[in-house]
């Protein structure tokens, strides 16, 4: 079974081609420099971007995998959530591409295929405990099997990853700003850098499993306000992450804000995790793995806080390799792979899903409308 991944939920073009399970081929086009000008993702530009690329980089991604869409055995697609005028461009390629070539469609929940996408390069054990950590979503689920995922803790204003970022942006640093943040951040570490009282825990006083960042946030923006010389020494930055040891060392009151805001970010979240296992445990749920994905499961500061809370509840962590912790086309065609191979698809009337909405189960049996 061939079946091609669309993704354009945000400001990346991808494609990913997968053959029973495996994955064959991928191409991204990442719109960082067009956004960059203006510190963050423009929703509008976004769309266009999408709508002038995707076209030209499907024919040479046929070129280049050797494949025609004839070969093709269904074709999967981001619907959401995302931004709605990015998702449609995909949507709409989608649909015409299925329709054309006579082969089923389905439209993939970004965020589970996330979360499945480590599933191309190893079996997962499943049912598992799933974070989700983006630049616009932080959840943490129960994940049964592929097909069934239960929700269990959401961020209720600012996602981690949107944190980052606009924290990166306090700072003047370059965008996408959270991975020079994180390399500071390392570097400020190293060299003991870090305090673990400069900020407080967003919302973990309590017991439920949602987030909270817009008050670290704010924190950080006050601590910014009464200490400019940091935001100085930020923009001094020649190349960013780049030379991130040396502006350490050069400016250390940059690389222990970062350090500590990392922390601060990684600690919440681990901690919440580890409740949510408890609970499950509590509830006599059955926990095989952990399995942590998004942007921000590449920060290195929670991927060795990750592991060591694995060690600590005696669970195996599964964490994707960095190509796929950002958006991509390759697990939205394993997501896709995995739905055809269940037997369901999608109606050509499929809908995409702006951010805010929840995606409805509405897949079919493929053989109620003749592809059985």
């Amino acid at each position: 079974m061939l079946v091609l991944g669309i993704e354009s939920s945000c400001d990346e073009t991808a494609l990913g081609l997968v053959q029973d399970g495996r994955l064959v081929a991928e191409s991204v086009a990442s719109q960082a420099d067009v956004h960059a000008l203006f510190g963050g993702v423009v929703p509008e530009l976004a769309s266009r971007e999408h709508y002038r690329i995707l076209g030209p980089l499907f024919d040479a991604f046929m070129q280049t995998a050797d494949f025609q869409p004839s070969d093709l055995s269904g074709v999967a697609v981001a619907r959401g959530p995302g931004l709605l005028g990015s998702l449609l461009v995909g949507v709409s390629f989608a649909k015409a591409l299925a329709f054309g070539a006579g082969i089923p469609l389905v439209g993939v929940d970004h965020l589970k295929a996330h979360l499945l996408a480590p599933g191309l390069e190893q079996e997962l054990q499943l049912p598992a405990l799933g974070l989700l950590v983006s630049g616009g979503h932080t959840h943490i689920y129960y994940i049964k099997d592929a097909g069934n995922f239960r929700l269990l803790g959401r961020t209720l204003d600012d996602a981690a990853g949107e944190a980052f970022d606009k924290v990166a942006k306090m700072l003047g640093l370059p965008y996408p700003g959270g991975k020079t943040l994180d390399e500071l951040a390392r570097a400020g570490q190293a060299d003991g850098r870090i305090n673990r009282n400069l900020f407080s825990y967003p919302y973990l006083d309590n017991k439920n499993l949602d987030f909270s960042f817009s008050g670290l946030k704010t924190s950080v923006a006050l601590y910014l306000k009464n200490n400019p010389g940091i935001i100085e020494q930020a923009r001094a930055l020649a190349s960013g992450a780049a030379q991130a040891a040396e502006q350490s060392r050069a400016a250390p009151e940059l690389s222990e804000l970062c350090a500590s805001f990392n922390h601060c970010v990684s600690h919440t979240l681990c901690a919440k995790l580890k409740r949510a296992g408890e609970q499950l445990k509590a509830d006599g749920r059955t926990v095989k793995s952990l399995i942590v994905a998004g942007g921000v499961a590449a920060n290195s500061m929670l991927r060795s806080d990750l592991q060591a809370l694995s060690e600590q509840m005696n669970l195996p962590l599964v964490l994707p390799r960095f190509s796929l912790c950002t958006d991509n086309g390759a697990m939205i065609a394993y997501a896709g792979y995995l739905t055809l191979a269940a037997g369901y698809a999608h109606h050509l009337t499929l809908e995409a899903i702006p951010r805010g909405r929840n995606i409805p189960e509405d897949q079919v049996r493929l053989n109620l409308f003749g592809r059985a």
